[in-house]
């Protein structure tokens, strides 16, 4: 490519997870002269390795990443937190002359980096009174209680803990939770790629990857984890593969069991992960197979600078 580094678009990299994001993020960084940011949300954590298939130093071959092994498995990933950190790499990259390329499956942190997003504030006190009371009311209560103020969003959420978050931003702001949708408009020039193919043959990647993971110590890496505080975080202890495999260090398992459901698991994130990224309209979709995969990669860049 022959325009130069600060003209580029950001280059974000997206997809299911098992898709080759990470490989393609480093060709692209070492093509554009870039840097990658993750936006995985899970290879934020420290010793959190095996499971996430986080990049070694071998593998990032040369290439600068950030935002990888910040957070410690007790403490709590935040949206807001990451935007900040995010945009705050991208300036430092453009400083440089260089590229950022975000690389990761996690939809709405990739949507906080890239598009204008407000992000409502949280307060701990709040949303430990909310859960409290979810715990012993159950979510009925609290589900009736959203629909008095916020009916959008308690027909849209499925999930408790959106709704216990739905809640806490009504609280703290006086807003419905829906109000701070993100929009689909870039806050800087950026361009999305985003890999697929064959979904059987995901399937099949998924469940080889699982079983490398297995052999590679996944067991272990838990059982360390779990004395650092894995069972107490909120956001670590749901990363694919380690609750399963916390169900083997408590016992209420085996290793065989805990495998074959973190490869479920995985299917049904990747099926998740594709639907969230189909429905933006911006994305540019690439067979994960192509030999060509790089160059046409490189090629989208080029077009969206153009």
């Amino acid at each position: 490519m022959t325009r130069p580094a600060r003209e580029l678009p950001v280059v974000a990299v997206v997809g299911p997870t098992g898709s080759g994001k990470s490989d393609l993020g480093v060709e692209l960084a070492l093509r554009l002269d870039g840097e990658v940011v993750n936006a995985d949300s899970m290879q934020f954590y420290r010793g959190m390795d095996i499971g996430t298939a986080k990049v070694t130093d071998e593998e990032r071959r040369g290439v600068p990443h950030h935002l990888l092994d910040v957070l410690d498995v007790g403490e709590e990933a935040s949206v807001a937190d990451f935007q900040r950190a995010a945009r705050a790499c991208f300036a430092e990259i453009r400083s440089r002359g260089r590229v950022p390329v975000l690389v990761g499956g996690s939809g709405l942190y990739v949507r906080a980096a890239l598009d204008v997003l407000e992000l409502p504030g949280t307060d701990p006190a709040v949303r430990a009174r909310i859960e409290q009371e979810l715990a012993e009311q159950g979510p009925g209560a609290l589900r009736e209680r959203l629909r008095q103020v916020d009916p959008d969003s308690a027909a849209r959420l499925r999930d408790d803990r959106r709704v216990v978050r739905a809640l806490e931003v009504w609280e703290l702001t006086g807003r419905p939770f829906t109000s701070f949708m993100p929009r689909r408009e870039y806050v800087e020039p950026a361009v999305q790629i985003g890999l697929d193919g064959d979904r059987a043959e995901l399937h099949d990647r998924l469940a080889r990857r699982v079983d490398a993971m297995v052999r590679a110590g996944l067991e272990d890496e838990v059982r360390a984890l779990a004395g650092r505080g894995l069972r107490e975080g909120r956001t670590a202890r749901r990363a694919l593969g380690y609750g399963q495999f916390l169900d083997v260090v408590d016992g209420r398992a085996t290793a065989a069991e805990a495998a074959e459901a973190t490869v479920v698991a995985t299917r049904q994130f990747a099926r998740r992960q594709l639907t969230w990224f189909r429905a933006d309209p911006r994305v540019h979709w690439l067979d994960r197979a192509d030999p060509g995969l790089v160059d046409r990669a490189v090629e989208i860049v080029a077009q969206a600078a153009a």
